[in-house]
């Protein structure tokens, strides 16, 4: 049996910070991890991330990937991929597979960063093949290439369900319909806005009745479900599909936890059965962590800053980092999380339907709960709407307060302003005369900025869309402007095309629209 000071199982965005941050302090670590390759989900995540400067913000997840992979290599982590730990005994002790081998290491400290599973839900045919995980449909696209189909209806429209109906898109997808039993949109509005102004259609209060298919799905049906969840006979709606994702929500793989003997709390709110762990992440078994989505479900960034927590707290603990340094790191740590749980979609607001407001008092959007869109009716209430500007200026859609600020940081002449609190919603200072440079469209993560020009010429304006579709317009080209409900809505001429290295695959693209068309036209379509 070999003795390992640090042994961290997992080497997803938790595990691998854990590991980083102990191994800087000298620590001795190892990770372990089933897959054969490191990174867990983060080399699925071509979007780009929400947050501050601290957060990683407006860099896409496979990035931060290799950032975290080429600082585990420089701190010394000895990562084992192809190795899945089946057991945790009493002390600390562990029973490893790999290579058809079963080994035992002992460790001083145990980080366990195992991550989650999707969930599913059974309807009449959702064994067919053709019904997938959109974690499944995430891995194929992003990560091998491969489209799971060609029409393809997405059930959930939390966070995951919405990012990845996007990615769908991106690959040549067709999504027929986005479906949840909930009311509301379950996810962040500017996801879902993206969305929706592509023309993909919102059915909320429905759900799969069944899915049919001789050999694989060729068909689906959706119903609506009243106050009780069952459905209302009448309500039914069919689609021809090839492919049904499923987004249903994750569940903590947190078996070996509870098999280590760790007390187990069951947690709705952060998923289910979860470990109790401290603000360090350490369990009830002294020199046992949890970290990330093992221990609560949350966003990656969160993940990556509970693994830093937990292994310094290890490193702490055995004595290869002094209290002053570790208390002025963890308070650091702790802070940068605590800006990621705030605003509408913090932990504690998790299923709250009363919430009618802003934290500015605005009134929330309830076409964008329950259509995926904000309507032309409510979208001039918000402070990041502002018309009649002369020149450039910008259009901030940003109806929600989470926790993310790059587009005040993308401007240099301070033309947006969101103040002290991450989740406060863009401001746009109509005192500074803003330059057109486009880095605030191109920084900003739920792509819910443009720059409009209502006085581009007597009969026309322009609207600079952020673009992230292939092939890429081309100036002069001719098609049609779709307003935010993916509705046609005018002719539309490509006047400008703007792609740089620190856009990061984020390309600006101007369209020279009828001036009534300046506050409607969102998405661009060429004529094929």
């Amino acid at each position: 049996m070999k003795r390992i000071e640090l042994i961290v199982i997992g080497a997803g965005p938790a595990g691998l910070s854990a590991a980083i941050e102990a191994a800087k302090t000298g620590m001795e670590v190892v990770v372990f991890d089933e897959n054969a390759k490191p990174g867990g989900q983060l080399f699925k995540q071509i979007h780009k991330f929400f947050g501050s400067k601290e957060h990683r913000a407006k860099v896409r997840g496979y990035k931060i990937g290799q950032e975290l992979l080429e600082e585990a290599n420089k701190a010394g982590v000895n990562v084992i991929l192809n190795a899945t730990v089946i057991g945790i005994f009493e002390n600390k002790e562990i029973t490893v597979m790999a290579e058809d081998r079963i080994v035992h290491y002992k460790a001083d400290y145990l980080i366990v960063a195992t991550g989650a599973s999707e969930n599913m839900v059974p309807f009449e045919g959702w064994t067919l093949p053709g019904v997938i995980g959109a974690g499944a449909a995430q891995t194929l696209i992003n990560l091998h290439g491969v489209k799971p189909g060609n029409k393809i209806l997405m059930l959930g429209s939390g966070n995951v369900g919405l990012v990845v109906s996007y990615q769908l898109l991106q690959a040549g997808c067709e999504v027929v319909a986005l479906v949840d039993a909930a009311k509301r949109v379950g996810g962040y509005g500017v996801h879902a806005a993206k969305v929706a102004r592509c023309g993909v259609p919102f059915y909320l209060s429905h759900t799969i009745v069944k899915a049919e298919g001789e050999e694989c799905v060729n068909k689906v049906t959706i119903a609506e479900v009243d106050e009780s969840w069952h459905t209302i006979s009448g309500t039914e709606k069919q689609f021809e599909v090839d492919t049904i994702c499923m987004a249903v929500g994750l569940s903590p793989m947190s078996q070996l936890l509870k098999a280590a003997g760790c007390m187990m709390i069951e947690d709705n709110k952060r998923g289910g059965v979860v470990p109790k762990t401290d603000s360090y992440g350490q369990t009830s078994i002294k020199g046992i962590y949890a970290s990330g989505d093992v221990s609560g479900i949350e966003e990656a960034s969160s993940a990556m800053i509970e693994g830093r927590i937990s292994g310094i707290a290890a490193a702490k603990d055995a004595g290869y980092l002094s209290e002053t340094l570790f208390q002025e790191k963890v308070n650091s740590y702790h802070k940068a999380i605590d800006c990621l749980r705030q605003g509408m979609f913090a932990p504690e607001n998790r299923g709250r339907t009363d919430l009618t407001s802003t934290e500015e008092g605005v009134l929330i959007s309830q076409s964008l709960l329950t259509k995926g869109y904000v309507d032309e009716t409510e979208i001039y209430r918000y402070p990041g709407v502002r018309t009649g500007i002369k020149g450039v200026h910008p259009v901030i859609e940003c109806t929600q307060n989470i926790p993310c600020n790059p587009c005040q940081d993308a401007c240099q002449r301070h033309c947006i302003k969101i103040g002290n609190s991450i989740t406060s919603l863009p401001v746009v200072d109509e005192t500074e005369i803003c330059s057109g440079c486009g880095m605030c469209v191109a920084f900003c993560s739920g792509q819910a900025i443009f720059l409009v020009n209502e006085e581009y010429d007597e009969n026309y304006a322009t609207v600079t869309l952020p673009y992230e579709f292939l092939p890429l317009p081309k100036k002069g080209d001719q098609g049609k402007a779709f307003d935010r409900s993916g509705t046609e809505v005018c002719d539309a001429e490509v006047v400008e095309v703007r792609s740089a290295k620190v856009m990061d695959h984020t390309n600006l693209v101007t369209i020279k629209v009828s001036k009534d068309m300046a506050m409607k036209a969102r998405f661009y379509k060429a004529i094929v």
